[in-house]
């Protein structure tokens, strides 16, 4: 099996977490890299969504929830401290990411007790999603992410998000019923949810071995920073500053 590292870091400002994810791929490492992280509260829309299509603005405002966008497609999700997310880079190429992404987290919720199935873009327990995940790709690797809703109530999520608009399009949220491991009787704390990840991650693709953001990485994050995270238009419309 190659080896496995895991990047420990964690911004206070979730654009700046966002950022750092979309770093971890432009930095082009060489074996795979795992990041475990959690945002404070804020909506994150996939790369080419419309806002108006898929977030309830106005709630989102009048509570203090920024409204930012992220790098890969998908859906849009919320995202609080009691939702984990999980970040996999792969080097070269894949043809099946997803794949990847998801035996990791069935691998990962079957460590903490619960059966799932792989469905549309997720992972189900039951007819309720835990697991959202989405997909960016470069010419030298790709990035997989999920989300994972350990204690995130399914009314909050519900509270921010718009329902399905009724003329669909390609790009808009493929909408489903939501629950927690907490809402399924499984009350862990982030630090056992995080360690089931790791178990299951080193299972996958070799020894994990923890270390510090690279400078390549550092670079990167401070450039996305400026061209999109920090960049108002981007968050609006997915336009970057020049």
């Amino acid at each position: 099996m190659i080896g496995l590292s895991e990047v420990v870091a964690s911004f206070d400002d979730p654009a700046d977490n966002l950022a750092f994810d979309e770093a971890l791929l432009r930095a082009a490492p060489e074996a795979p890299v795992l990041w475990i992280w959690r945002n404070t509260d804020c909506v994150v829309v996939g790369r080419g969504q419309k806002i108006e299509r898929e977030v309830k603005a106005d709630v989102c405002a009048s509570d203090g929830v920024p409204v930012l966008r992220r790098a890969s497609g998908g859906g849009t999700v919320f995202h609080d401290p009691g939702n984990l997310n999980i970040t996999l880079v792969l080097p070269g190429p894949s043809d099946r990411p997803l794949e990847a992404l998801g035996e990791l987290m069935t691998a990962t919720v079957a460590e903490l007790g619960l059966p799932s199935r792989l469905g549309d873009r997720g992972l189900f327990v039951g007819d309720a999603k835990l697991c959202g995940f989405a997909v960016f790709r470069t010419r030298t690797g790709l990035l997989a992410h999920s989300t994972l809703l350990v204690s995130t109530a399914a009314e909050r999520v519900g509270r921010y998000l718009t329902a399905a608009p009724a003329d669909p399009r390609p790009l808009d949220s493929h909408r489903s019923r939501v629950a927690s491991l907490a809402e399924h009787g499984l009350r862990k704390g982030v630090a056992d949810v995080t360690a089931a990840v790791r178990v299951a991650a080193a299972a996958q693709l070799g020894e994990l071995a923890t270390r510090k953001p690279a400078d390549k990485e550092l670079e990167w994050h401070r450039s996305l920073q400026h061209t999109r995270y920090h960049y108002p238009e981007w968050h609006a419309e997915g336009a970057q500053r020049k």
